[in-house]
């Protein structure tokens, strides 16, 4: 592909979002694509295969803050004055494109050069051929998903991921060359990947067709990978995940992305952890919620309860006179974290109101009713209001 053509890839067509989406916009619609074109969701299907390469290709830019704000400026040059037939060339002796892309000259290895820029900007993935076609190239970042229960998320667990990705090739450790051989320079293009045509005043560099833009000849290429140093294959890893995840937050596992070009390092794995709710227990940061039901005479008198914690039980002392909805905490019973720091359990009690009564019962109601009827529970409601009212009008 030529640098013309990198530069014409509209990622947000790709993810289906407008140029001034926000990360959070870019980020649901990647996810939304990831999950309808991932091979195992369509084994066999070549085509969403491809769709999801470039939709992850298009997220792993945009998703970048520096990365995009690159991608935004490249386009804008190229489309604006320093386009071919846009204006803005010219002049004694034309314009060298393969120039800016670091491909000509003592140019060649300069770090500023757009082509460095680009290069970085598009991970090394082999799409771009320039100055740097030859050169080690990190690999890129690879996102998936897990989901594990509310007990995995408070203990911490060990969880095993199966990735469907590009992984270097086992028998020529990535080289492409079959092992015991390496690969040699191109000699049409001097190992640069690029080939410049000349067209009136301007010189236009391409891919060169007998390396294809990588720069190197392999004159007897691996048979696992046919030459490609990469293979796309299932794998699957051991993940350990620590005590006290939360939902929605991402695990990086370095070096278990795409693995680089030419012996350059791989690329890392974002794991984005999903956590299904447990039907007693919830969470607020590090401290673990209940609700416990209660009687009516256990508040007034006060009580000892056996409450549940996600180890056990403990007892928990309630004073006499609690109000319904209080919130008792009981120190170090929420989650503990890896540095040993824990929370609490934060127990709110929660008064059961019976739906049927016997005759004994409800004539003990009745007369509870009568003993307490110059009681108003309501009284200090209407106060308050009173009071409202009154700083109200004196204003």
């Amino acid at each position: 592909m030529s640098a013309r053509e990198w530069l014409e890839k509209d990622f947000y067509a790709e993810l289906g979002v407008s140029s001034t989406a926000s990360a959070d916009e870019i980020k649901r619609a990647y996810r939304k694509l990831a999950r309808e074109l991932h091979p195992d969701a369509n084994p066999g299907d070549t085509r969403a295969e491809a769709r999801f390469k470039s939709v992850s290709e298009a997220y792993g830019v945009l998703s970048d803050a520096d990365k995009r704000k690159q991608y935004d400026e490249a386009r804008a040059l190229f489309n604006g004055g320093f386009r071919p037939g846009g204006g803005g060339f010219g002049g004694p002796g034309g314009f060298d494109l393969g120039d800016l892309f670091g491909s000509g000259g003592a140019r060649a290895g300069d770090a500023g050069g757009l082509g460095d820029l680009l290069g970085g900007l598009f991970g090394g993935r082999g799409g771009m051929a320039g100055a740097g076609a030859s050169r080690p190239r990190r690999g890129t970042d690879v996102e998936t998903e897990v989901r594990i229960d509310f007990t995995e998320a408070v203990h911490g667990a060990t969880v095993p991921l199966r990735i469907a990705s590009p992984s270097s090739c086992g028998s020529c450790g990535g080289t492409g060359a079959r092992a015991g051989t390496i690969p040699r320079a191109c000699p049409t293009c001097g190992g640069t990947g690029l080939v410049t045509r000349n067209q009136g005043a301007f010189a236009f560099s391409d891919p060169c067709r007998d390396c294809r833009g990588t720069g190197r000849i392999i004159d007897d290429p691996c048979a696992e990978c046919a030459g490609r140093g990469v293979s796309n294959r299932h794998r699957t890893l051991t993940m350990r995940i620590p005590p006290g995840v939360d939902d929605g937050q991402k695990i990086r596992l370095a070096g278990q992305g795409e693995p680089g070009m030419r012996g350059a390092p791989a690329g890392d794995l974002y794991v984005l952890v999903h956590v299904t709710p447990h039907p007693v227990f919830g969470r607020s940061g590090d401290d673990l919620t209940v609700t416990v039901p209660v009687s009516f005479p256990e508040l007034v008198s006060g009580t000892t309860l056996t409450v549940p914690t996600m180890d056990g039980t403990v007892t928990l002392k309630v004073p006499a006179g609690t109000s319904s909805g209080r919130t008792l905490r009981v120190r170090g019973k929420g989650i503990t974290r890896r540095d040993g720091r824990s929370g609490d359990l934060l127990v709110t009690l929660q008064v059961v109101v019976p739906t049927k009564l016997d005759r004994k019962a409800k004539d003990a109601l009745d007369s509870y009713a009568k003993a307490t009827a110059s009681e108003d529970p309501r009284a200090e409601l209407f106060d308050r209001v009173e009071r409202a009212q009154g700083a109200g009008a004196a204003r």
